[in-house]
This record gives structure tokens, C-alpha cells and sequence, in this order.
């Protein structure tokens, strides 16, 4: 039987998705990370589950769980896999191809493998999120944190608010304006435009690798994504 989809939502892939099934009875979920996020166009619920116990109630009305959440969210997407496998739920996770290896970048397996790479007078883009400052902090360094919204000033960082897309001309002006000599990003996959003004400038970049995979099916196809929401999920009355 055809019933309610669940979509773990919060990236571009995921809107893209919602915006293809407002034909279906779907409902999606944002962590609440963001402060005002887009519109989904549909029924969408906004905080954590409450834990386990809460995303297991969740899933009691739920057909099938579409998982749209970014490629570093890692403990939601392990908890999805299996709690899924485990109440016989149909799962998929929809991601972005990771971007392909450029000469001259640095690979890590975490944002704590980076400082030790870096000059004492490194001037450091981080588009890692504010929760990667740990790593960096104390060290010395000039660092710069892109993020959504704003937050209350730090003595150690300076906050770059903006939101998504960037275009490549504006990436340029900004590295060259902040002096940057570095750039530490996660292996997020899809526009490129910070990566490509980077080059330009010859920054040295730092690129944090995907967490391992937490098993269950994955596509980067997003038609895919779609059917199976489509398949899953009940016409919307």
C-alpha cells in the first residue's frame, strides 16, 4: 500500500525533489539549523526527532524515507540506515557526486588534520561551518567562517554571512579582498565556484573527505529520488 513518504530534507537535491512530488502525500524534515530556511512547498516539520525514540515514532506513519540531508550528516543518515533496516522501511539517499580530485589540492580526513598544515600567518577561509572552529582555534591564525546566519561576534574568527549559490565573481572579489591564502572546504559536491576562484588565485586548498558511507542505497541521480518518492507516497487528497 502507498502511504506517506518521509524526506530528510536541507539541500538543494531536497528541493529539488519536494518541488517534483507536492502531488504526493509527503512529508519533509529539517533539522532546524538554519534559522529561515527555504520554503518546501509542503507540509514540513522543523527540529530533531527527540533522538531514536522520536524519529522511530516518526516512521510509525511513514511508507518509506527519502534521505536529501547534506553528505556530512553523517549521524542522521546512520541512524536513518538503521532504524530503516531494522522496521523493514523502504530507504534511499539521495547525494551530490563528490567533486573530483584537482591537482594541488590537500586531502583530509577531518577539519583536525588541517592546522598543523598551515603557516602561523595563514589568512583561512573556512566554508566548513562554525563547528569546525575547535580545530583551528588557538593557533594564532587569521580565520574567516562563511555561515547562513548571523551569530554573535568571537575575538578569534570573523564571520562571512551569506547564503548559497555564490557566484564565482563574487568568490574571486571576496578572497582577494579578506587577503585569503587558504581555503578549507568539505567534499560537498555541486557548485564549484569557490573552488575554481581558489585556483585562480593560486590558494593552496584544503578538501575534508566524506565520512565512510553508512550503508543503505545511494544515488546522485535525482530523477531517481523522485520515482522513488513517487512510488512510495500516496496522491496527495
Amino acid at each position: 500500500m502507498r502511504a506517506r513518504v518521509l524526506i530528510l530534507a536541507g539541500t538543494a537535491e531536497a528541493r529539488g525533489v519536494c518541488a517534483a512530488v507536492r502531488d504526493r502525500d509527503v512529508l519533509a524534515s529539517l533539522a532546524g539549523t538554519t534559522a529561515e530556511p527555504a520554503s518546501l512547498g509542503l507540509p514540513t516539520r522543523r527540529g530533531g526527532f527527540g533522538g531514536e525514540t522520536g524519529f522511530r515514532a516518526a516512521l510509525e506513519d511513514a511508507a518509506a524515507v527519502l534521505d536529501a540531508t547534506h553528505p556530512f550528516a553523517s549521524a542522521i543518515t546512520a541512524r536513518a540506515v538503521r532504524v530503516c533496516r531494522e522496521l523493514r522501511r523502504p530507504y534511499l539517499r539521495l547525494t551530490r557526486p563528490p567533486w573530483a580530485f584537482r591537482p594541488g589540492w590537500r586531502a583530509a580526513s577531518s577539519a583536525a588534520d588541517v592546522p598543523a598544515r598551515l603557516s602561523p600567518d595563514a589568512r583561512v577561509f573556512l566554508t566548513t561551518g562554525p563547528g569546525s572552529l575547535d580545530a583551528f582555534a588557538g593557533r594564532g591564525l587569521t580565520l574567516f567562517c562563511r555561515r547562513i546566519d548571523p551569530a554573535p561576534d568571537r575575538s578569534d574568527v570573523t564571520w562571512i554571512v551569506g547564503r548559497p549559490p555564490f557566484a564565482y565573481a563574487v568568490e574571486v572579489a571576496l578572497f582577494r579582498d579578506l587577503r585569503i591564502t587558504d581555503l578549507v572546504t568539505k567534499n560537498a559536491g555541486g557548485p564549484a565556484a569557490k573552488l575554481d576562484a581558489a585556483e585562480a588565485l593560486g590558494l593552496a586548498v584544503h578538501v575534508i573527505d566524506r565520512p565512510p558511507c553508512a550503508g543503505g542505497e545511494e544515488t546522485h541521480d535525482i530523477d531517481r529520488a523522485i520515482a522513488f518518492v513517487r512510488t512510495h507516497a500516496a496522491p496527495r487528497p
